[in-house]
């Protein structure tokens, strides 16, 4: 016999059949009724920016740590607040239309795909997912479910971002034969640890330690910032370190730019050592993309370099006395080469070239607005899980690489499967912990 939890996310395929939830007809405000899950830091951003849209009403909140709810409570102090966003569902259910999910790496599949097979729209943080494999079930069950999605890289709406787009696609730097991206965060720089903490303290009364771990292998809480609240993404087990945090920032406008819609069909990491439960502090990826319209060959060069890494000048039209900025991107195309900063104006070298050029600033969107648009209108934005999903894949990828280092890694999309190193393949899907199992999609 099935207890309350598992009927609410076992029931799935009728929900999976049914239309998205758009309630607003039973609500007197006619808003877009929606939820936050994951309450503080991003979590707030996010709620704090969708409460700015005037066709937009939150009327509950959840968050596994009540003691980072006091910002969501003065926003709608009516809004009930949730410790668990099932119990949220159970209740309210019928009185949310969308949800945004800004909790850490490790939850963001669990609680969207149950989201989702319940007709809700999805907003989610980046990267996707912890996993290649959740990344491949949220794009389909995404589909399926009809709904509308978007990732939370909010840069992708920025006028910097659209404006390097536009500029690439136009052809003002030829067709791009290379891309180099890097970032100066490290693979460990928020916790600072490398190891598990000894004697670990037991975790505040506000904190449901149980619900916080949730898919991941349980361990004890750590201490403050240790892994809740700041540190989480260093850990293996919960986040996707400098790769994960900012791939799905800086590499958007490369992927949105020369349309890269395939898979890398190799990946190769180095790094300057790493263990069993943390990021590396420094990271080199390479991919091999196939190529597209906006590229000089069939196949695409795309380095990412991380924790400070700077990547050479050589073959570009930069000088090598130019100061590349602390992060972004440098596209070297036949003509010319374009250099993104992460959340910067573009730079064009040769500087004398392209000294009379007048660049046409692209429209500043806002993402959280575009998201809600969507629900309302029906029509899905940019940055959707179709998108959303392969550049979460490809960033996971590169994770996947640095545990083998300096060795090349075969792709095979379709399959889902590294062709040439089997043992690699263990790491595109993870065991879950009992109790806290995620279905297949086309199982369901």
């Amino acid at each position: 016999m099935l207890n309350r939890r598992e009927f609410v996310i076992g029931t799935t395929a009728a929900a999976t059949l049914m239309a998205p939830a758009i309630v607003r007809g039973r609500n007197l405000n006619s808003k877009l009724q929606l939820a936050g899950v994951g309450c503080e830091a991003k979590g707030w951003s996010d709620i704090r920016e969708m409460s700015t849209h005037k066709q937009a009403a939150h009327v509950a909140f959840c968050d596994v740590d009540l003691a980072r709810t006091a910002k969501v409570k003065e926003l709608n102090p009516q809004a009930p607040v949730f410790q668990d966003y099932r119990d949220m569902m159970e209740q309210m259910g019928d009185k949310i239309d969308a949800l945004t999910v800004s909790t850490p790496d490790h939850m963001h599949a669990y609680i969207s795909l149950d989201l989702m097979r319940q007709g809700k729209h999805i907003y989610c943080q980046k990267p996707l997912t912890h996993t290649v494999w959740e990344a491949r079930q949220m794009r389909e069950q995404a589909q399926r479910s009809g709904v509308i999605t978007r990732m939370g890289n909010q840069i992708h709406s920025h006028t910097f971002y659209r404006t390097a787009v536009q500029e690439i696609q136009a052809g003002t730097i030829g067709k791009v034969k290379e891309v180099r991206s890097w970032c100066a965060a490290t693979g460990h720089g928020k916790s600072f640890h490398i190891s598990r903490p000894k004697n670990p303290p037991s975790p505040p009364p506000s904190v449901d330690w149980n619900k916080w771990i949730g898919v991941a292998p349980m361990r004890p809480y750590g201490g403050d910032r240790v892994y809740h609240p700041w540190g989480w993404r260093d850990w293996q087990d919960f986040g996707n370190g400098s790769l994960g945090d900012f791939g799905c920032h800086i590499l958007d406008p490369v992927f949105s730019a020369l349309k890269v819609v395939g898979a890398p069909t190799e990946v190769t990491a180095n790094h300057t050592g790493m263990n069993d439960e943390v990021w590396p502090a420094q990271t080199t990826v390479n991919y091999l993309f196939p190529g597209t319209e906006y590229t000089t060959d069939k196949q695409l060069k795309i380095s990412w370099q991380d924790g400070g890494l700077l990547p050479g000048v050589g073959g570009s039209h930069v000088p090598p006395t130019a100061a590349l900025p602390r992060s972004g991107s440098l596209f070297i195309g036949e003509s010319g080469s374009l250099v993104l900063p992460h959340v910067g104006e573009l730079r064009l070298y040769p500087q004398e070239k392209y000294a009379d050029v007048e660049v046409e600033q692209a429209e500043n969107l806002n993402h959280y607005h575009g998201w809600i648009d969507g629900c309302l209108s029906g029509q899905q934005p940019s940055d959707g899980f179709d998108y959303a999903g392969p550049l979460t894949e490809a960033v996971l990828l590169g994770n996947i690489a640095a545990r083998y280092r300096g060795t090349k890694l075969l792709w095979e999309a379709e399959k889902l499967q590294f062709t040439n190193h089997p043992e690699a393949n263990r790491w595109i899907h993870k065991e879950y912990r009992v109790g806290w199992e995620i279905k297949p999609v086309a199982s369901l």
